[in-house]
């Protein structure tokens, strides 16, 4: 409940926040203001961890926490102007710094308490809130035409149907995010393990993202987005099925490069398409808000129900199916990209 209330918090912030950086043109400040803010509401961990005081700090924490990404996006896409394409190329350093953590402190919980956590959490937060400072905004310039709105790039069927399978893709990751640690230590995988596994997906996750600025143009992002999902399908299925097979559960987590890392790199590259310019702020919020967020509370609510109720291999099941229904708006996509690309050339 507590994860699920984080994950809902990304429903409403990123859209808050959005907003405000779309009127004032102000992303950096905004991601310095709410970086300082996560950390100082964070810090209340260590006040009390009763059940509601702590859901409370939760979600006032990732409040503030959940103004950030969106908007960096937007920072960092503006920086690079026509090559949006070489974004997965900046991305990629997240996934190297996130391999980096959970290398070191899956040795480390080996050895001392996982009470250390919080207060690495606390220092990773500081150092975020200060290396934004050395971060320059970028001017947004307004390019579109005025008559084009937000919503009227919203509630068109291609748009639509990407945000569903953002959101359906998301919900399938829910028994993965909330519960892959404690299925494989159920399944008598060392901590230090588990954290050689976390890190090799987000390995493969860097691979992918170094070639993506070569696969966008060549292959297209609806085409990359139906490859993605077959994988994806695929790969929570072989979870539910083989967890006491090694090999299998390797190769399985190599499938993050296409899981997360290809279809988070179309996103963004998508989002970025669809609203430009001052649109920006409110687009990769709305992103966030669906996927992350709407997808993500609703994945670790069912992932959580089924696996107390029908078991780890249930709970995957239900995951995998979810990819499938994903996999079957990304056919209908890639037609609505089609006709519309052939009505923009005519």
């Amino acid at each position: 409940m507590v994860f699920a209330a984080i994950m809902g918090t990304k429903i409403i912030a990123p859209n808050i926040w959005g907003w405000i950086a779309d009127h004032t043109g102000k992303r950096m400040r905004i991601v310095r203001i709410a970086s300082i803010l996560s950390l100082l509401s964070f810090v209340g961990i260590f006040i009390s961890q009763e059940y509601y005081i702590l859901l409370w700090i939760m979600i006032v924490f990732s409040f503030f926490w959940n103004a950030n990404l969106p908007q960096f996006e937007a920072v960092t896409l503006s920086h690079l102007g026509k090559d949006t394409h070489k974004y997965s190329s900046i991305r990629l350093w997240g996934s190297l710094g996130f391999v980096v953590l959970v290398t070191i402190l899956g040795g480390t919980f080996e050895y001392y308490s996982v009470d250390l956590l919080p207060m690495v959490i606390v220092f990773l937060l500081a150092g975020i809130w200060v290396f934004s400072l050395l971060v320059p905004d970028h001017p947004v310039h307004h390019v579109e035409k005025a008559s084009i709105s937000f919503k009227k790039k919203l509630f068109t069927p291609e748009v639509m149907i990407f945000f569903l399978i953002c959101f359906l893709l998301q919900a399938s990751h829910g028994p993965y995010y909330a519960f892959y640690s404690i299925y494989l230590e159920q399944n008598e995988y060392p901590r230090s393990l588990i954290g050689q596994l976390w890190a090799l997906g987000v390995i493969a996750e860097i691979f992918i993202f170094i070639i993506m600025h070569k696969l966008l143009p060549k292959f297209g992002a609806a085409a990359l987005l139906i490859v993605c999902l077959v994988l994806t399908a695929l790969r929570w299925f072989l979870i539910a099925y083989y967890v006491d097979s090694f090999s299998i559960i390797l190769f399985a987590q190599c499938l993050h490069a296409a899981s997360f890392g290809i279809f988070h790199a179309v996103a963004i590259h998508q989002i970025h398409r669809y609203f430009p310019g001052k649109l920006q702020g409110r687009g990769q919020a709305l992103y966030s808000s669906l996927s992350f967020g709407a997808g993500g509370a609703f994945g670790a609510l069912y992932s959580g129900w089924v696996w107390e109720g029908y078991g780890a291999t249930w709970a995957y099941n239900v995951a995998g199916i979810i990819g499938i229904a994903a996999l079957l708006c990304s056919l209908l996509y890639k037609h609505l990209c089609v006709r519309q690309n052939h009505l923009e050339s005519n």
